[in-house]
């Protein structure tokens, strides 16, 4: 039987966990949690708590990194947690909602932005996005090395990019900006319910560093690589987001900031006039490679899965020349082009995939304390720093955003939700096929 190849090195797998982290997100949110938190320092510090939250969730998922050096990450941590259905769940929600839905948002963010530099109907536009998923599927079937290459040029770059934005607003902007307009300190409505909401674009934003343990499967010495990589990775995203926002605040007031459609831009164009065209590159940029991130590490828990005989048996095959799950990414890729075609944007969709995603965050963070009674000690080469409060801290905050997101966004919380139990049955469809085949 062809199996995965090991190529992926510390280095690519901290590319892979920064670049899947820094994506849209740090460009389009910033003003949706401005509108909710109209004060500078509230702003900076729930973009600081989404850090805490990252890094201890890293921690927390370093240690069962190192547990389960295999292919599919998160799948295989649930499934070994709290039985098949759970890790099955997991797979089925981020084939069919999660990853597919932000590769076709991204798509088309990226392409919007090329819009912004070489004008596009909305023909155009749609056939651009198609087109860089269908180049990213292909860098990624031909050689894991060539993802892995793809992973580090694109990523090096848009930090090359995100460096510029933060540097341009610390050294040319004004701190002074921050007070040029009186903003009320308490956000309007309960104060907890919008903090809760400003956290959807944070965790959105932050959400991705847990790819590097997807391909665990596919890296030299993973037991001590994917943990490093997911702490490296999450710390280097929180500082940059902080940086980032703060560069913003510099060049922007909170007022401006909340009303902003291409924030990086307008704000980098206060001190730069032809600044728009050069943060556009760099979101374009950004966006398609983190299409490509997504489009290498996500197959392989649909991989994984097809291994384990609970998804479809084609999933599981392997390009007998490139060794790369062939079938598991075109199939992603297919549903993504779909996606992408029929709806056009992934923003209505943003709040219900979130909810969905950090239901499964925390319970993986809680299937630590499963594996502390169950596995031996020997069994962790890698121990959470801090525990067991680190996944406690995790947890917690994960709990409170789930909660708060199902009360004040009860429509796209239970279409999710409604969507994860057709799930169930698909689960039972694919049981009983394995039991047929004994």
């Amino acid at each position: 039987m062809t199996t995965l190849k090991k190529e992926l090195s510390l280095y690519g797998l901290i590319m892979i966990a920064i670049g899947s982290c820094i994506g849209s997100g740090i460009f389009m949110t910033p003003s949706q949690i401005a509108g909710h938190l109209p004060s500078p320092l509230l702003i900076l510090l729930v973009w600081g708590i989404g850090g805490i939250v990252t890094l201890t969730g890293a921690l927390t998922f370093a240690e069962l990194g190192g547990m389960f050096p295999e292919a599919g990450g998160v799948y295989v941590y649930l499934k070994e947690a709290y039985g098949e259905i759970f890790g099955f769940l997991y797979g089925w929600a981020y084939l069919l909602v999660i990853c597919t839905g932000a590769i076709a948002a991204l798509s088309i963010t990226f392409a919007k932005y090329l819009g912004f530099l070489v004008p596009l109907n909305k023909k155009e536009t749609l056939a651009v996005a198609v087109s860089a998923i269908i180049v990213a599927t292909i860098i990624n079937i031909l050689r894991v090395k060539a993802g892995e290459i793809f992973s580090n040029v694109f990523t090096g770059l848009k930090l090359i990019g995100i460096t510029a934005v933060i540097l341009i607003g610390l050294f040319m902007g004004n701190s002074g900006v921050m007070l040029t307009r009186p903003v009320s300190t308490v956000p309007s409505g309960n104060f907890a319910v919008v903090f809760g909401l400003a956290l959807i674009g944070v965790l959105w934003s932050y959400g991705g560093w847990q790819h590097a343990s997807f391909v665990a499967g596919e890296t030299k010495n993973a037991r001590r690589t994917v943990p490093r990589a997911m702490i490296i990775g999450s710390l280097v995203v929180a500082v940059v987001y902080l940086l980032t926002n703060l560069a913003y605040l510099f060049l922007l007031p909170v007022h401006k900031i909340a009303g902003a459609e291409s924030l990086a831009a307008e704000a980098v164009s206060t001190v730069i006039p032809f600044g728009g065209i050069l943060i556009a590159c760099i979101i374009a940029i950004s966006v398609f490679g983190t299409v490509g991130i997504y489009t290498l590490s996500a197959p392989r828990i649909y991989y994984a899965m097809a291994h384990d005989g609970l998804f479809f048996k084609k999933l599981a095959s392997v390009h007998p020349r490139f060794r790369t799950p062939v079938s598991a990414i075109v199939t992603q890729s297919t549903w993504a082009i779909i996606l992408l075609l029929f709806w056009g944007t992934f923003e209505d969709l943003i709040t219900y995939v979130v909810f969905i995603d950090w239901i499964f965050f925390g319970l993986t963070a809680l299937s630590i304390y499963v594996f502390r009674y169950k596995r031996k000690e020997a069994d962790r080469p890698y121990k959470t720093l801090g525990y067991p409060i680190t996944p406690i801290i995790f947890i917690t905050i994960t709990g409170f955003f789930v909660t708060n997101t199902l009360i004040e966004k009860p429509k796209q919380a239970w279409v999710g939700l409604i969507f994860m139990s057709i799930g169930v049955l698909f689960f039972y469809f694919f049981k009983r096929r394995v039991k047929k085949s004994y």
